[in-house]
C-alpha cells in the first residue's frame, strides 16, 4: 500500500502524531509551528503521511516570500530551529519495507512543494534523530551536515560532574552560592535574555531575529514547563541567563548564555543548574543548541556532550541563481540561510 500526503489543521491530530515519533523536536509541535507563522509572516502547511488510516511521517512546511524569490523551508528562513521530516510507526518493519515507506513519504511531500508552493528556493533543516537524508538526497536537493551537541543525563548528577573539563567543574564547586541566585522566572526575565542576546549580536555587527514578544508568546502558548527562562542575579541584578526549551525527553539550551559583565562563571552555572533539573524530571537529553562555531564550541564542550549531525537541505531554481549573482538580493539570501549556532 502506497503512502498518500495530506495537510491537516487539526492540531490535536497533527500533535500526536508528533508526539509519537522518535524524530521530532520541540518546533514540531502545533502551537509552536503557528507562532513561528504568525511572527515570522508565512503560510504553514501540516502535512501527514499516511498508509490507509496508519499515520507514517509529519513534515512542517513554511511558504513566504522573501524579496523576489517564493520559498518553501522547514523553518521561517533566517530562524534557529530545526524542523523538517519526521517518521513514526517504521521501526517496527523490516529494512527494505521502511526504505520504501520512507521514499513514498518524501515523494509525496515534495509533489505537494512543487505542486501547491513552486518555491524558487527550498530548505529544509532537520533534527538530529532523522539520520536517512538519503531521500532528500534523491529529490535533488543539495545535502550538508551541521553539527549540535547532545549530552546524555542518564549517568546522574555525579558523573556528569565528573565528565566535566576541569575548570567548569572547580566553577560549579568551589564558588559560593551566597554571591548568586538562580531562580526560573517569566515575561520579564525572557524580556532581560532577548537583550543580552541581542545586545551580543549588536556588538558583533549583526542583528538577530529574536524578539521579546515571540518568545513570550512561545512561553504563553506552550507554557512554563516548555518554555523555561533562567536568569542568574549577582547583586540583585541580573548577570546573564537561558531561556531552555522541554519536548519529550530534551531539554534544548535555545537562546541566551551571552558572556557576562560579572567576575562570576555565570553562565557554568546556569548550564549546570538546567542539567540538574532536567535530571530531576527524568529527562535524558541536554541538547546544546549547535557545534559549529569554534569559539562556542570551546565554551559548550566543557560539559562532555557527543557531536550529532544535523542536516541542511536546499535547492534553487535558476531564479534564485540568478538572484543569488545580483548585489540588490545578497542581503536576502543571506537572510534564507539558517544559523546554525546559537
Amino acid at each position: 500500500m502506497t503512502v498518500r500526503v495530506e495537510t491537516t489543521s487539526d492540531a490535536d491530530e497533527w500533535d500526536s502524531c508528533v508526539d509519537r515519533s522518535p524524530q521530532t523536536g520541540f518546533f514540531h509541535q502545533y502551537d509552536a509551528l503557528t507562532t513561528l507563522a504568525e511572527h515570522f509572516d508565512a503560510t504553514l502547511h501540516t502535512l501527514v503521511g499516511y498508509v490507509g488510516q496508519e499515520p507514517v511521517g509529519v513534515f512542517p512546511v513554511f511558504g513566504l516570500e522573501r524579496g523576489p524569490l517564493w520559498v518553501a523551508a522547514s523553518q521561517p528562513p533566517g530562524v534557529e530551529v530545526n524542523t523538517g521530516p519526521a517518521l513514526l510507526n517504521h521501526r517496527k518493519l523490516k529494512q527494505r519495507k521502511a526504505e520504501k515507506r520512507h521514499r513514498e513519504f518524501l515523494s509525496g511531500c515534495m509533489e505537494f512543494v512543487e505542486e501547491m508552493l513552486d518555491p524558487d528556493y527550498l530548505k529544509i533543516a532537520t533534527t538530529d534523530r532523522y539520520d536517512d537524508v538519503r531521500p532528500l538526497v534523491n529529490h535533488g536537493l543539495d545535502v550538508r551536515p551541521s553539527y549540535t551537541y547532545v549530552l546524555d543525563l542518564d549517568p546522574g548528577e555525579d558523573e556528569l560532574l565528573a565528565q566535566f573539563s576541569s575548570d567548569a567543574r572547580s566553577n560549579v564547586r568551589n564558588t559560593d552560592e551566597s554571591r548568586y541566585e538562580i531562580r526560573e522566572g517569566g515575561v520579564e526575565e525572557i524580556r532581560e535574555i532577548v537583550s543580552f542576546v541581542r545586545r551580543r549580536y549588536a556588538e558583533q555587527g549583526e542583528d538577530h531575529y529574536l524578539d521579546t514578544a515571540f518568545v513570550a508568546d512561545l512561553h504563553e502558548t506552550l507554557g512554563d514547563d516548555a518554555v523555561r527562562p533562567y536568569v542568574c542575579e549577582v547583586d540583585g541584578e541580573i548577570a546573564s541567563g537561558i531561556v531552555a526549551l522541554e519536548y519529550g525527553d530534551t531539554v534544548y539550551r535555545w537562546q541566551g548564555g551571552p558572556r557576562p559583565r560579572v567576575d562570576l562563571p555565570v553562565n557554568d552555572l546556569l548550564d549546570w543548574r538546567v542539567i540538574r533539573d532536567a535530571v530531576d524530571r527524568d529527562l535524558s537529553r541536554y541538547d546544546l543548541v549547535g557545534a559549529m562555531l569554534p569559539r562556542l564550541c570551546e565554551y559548550k564542550a566543557k560539559f562532555g556532550p557527543e557531536p550529532k549531525p544535523v542536516y541542511l537541505a536546499e535547492r534553487r531554481n535558476l531564479t534564485a541563481k540568478l538572484a543569488s549573482e545580483t548585489y540588490s538580493t545578497l542581503q536576502t539570501l543571506r537572510d534564507l540561510s539558517l544559523r546554525t549556532d546559537g
